[in-house]
């Protein structure tokens, strides 16, 4: 890792942002972060009104700004991250609305799987079978996929309690989801054809 210079702190934001361009050094970015932490955690609390999201959403961002730094061409960087903020947080919810349409279509799934009859009920002894074979696919799928499947549709967990619980990022959270539901549904068709 690189010494972050002596000199940096009487640099504008502009001329920190060159110097990391050009230098690529992270610590360069956390100079940023020590300016405009604050700034972005307000924005985060007035969106999500709530202190550890907001927190943790401003890591996130910072995070983020490694890579984005070096993309975009930044005039005002202040203003630049007010916008970078206020989107990170409305993605944030419109992924939660997508995840409660999940949780919907899984619930929809699940009664599938449940339905069998043409009245749509089962004795108790086929429903009780029926859970068996729930079970034994979900021991079937990867680890990561049980598990975040667990966190999430036995004891509904946010992607987000589920990343902090798990250590997985927010993306690993959301492909161990869809490839665990996709793999209990080929699972149980698989048991429905034998």
């Amino acid at each position: 890792m690189q010494k972050l210079p002596n000199n940096i702190f009487p640099l504008s934001d502009l001329e920190l942002i060159e110097k990391y361009k050009k230098s690529k050094n992270k610590e360069i970015v956390g100079e940023l972060f020590k300016r405009y932490s604050g700034f972005c955690f307000s924005i985060c609390l007035k969106y999500f009104k709530n202190k550890e999201l907001a927190q943790e959403a401003v890591l996130i961002i910072f995070g983020d700004l490694i890579d984005k730094l070096l993309i975009y061409e930044v005039s005002n960087f202040k203003s630049w991250l007010h916008s970078v903020c206020r989107n990170h947080c409305l993605l944030y919810f419109r992924n939660l609305k997508q995840e409660e349409k999940l949780f919907a279509n899984y619930s929809n799934d699940l009664k599938i799987f449940m339905e069998k009859d043409e009245d749509f009920h089962l004795s108790s002894e086929k429903k009780e079978i029926e859970i068996e074979k729930l079970k034994n696919c979900i021991s079937l799928i990867k680890q990561e996929q049980k598990l975040c499947v667990e966190l999430f549709y036995l004891q509904s967990k946010s992607y987000v309690e589920i990343a902090q619980i798990t250590g997985f990022s927010l993306k690993e959270v959301k492909s161990f989801l869809q490839n665990g539901k996709r793999n209990l549904k080929i699972c149980m068709e698989k048991n429905e054809r034998q």
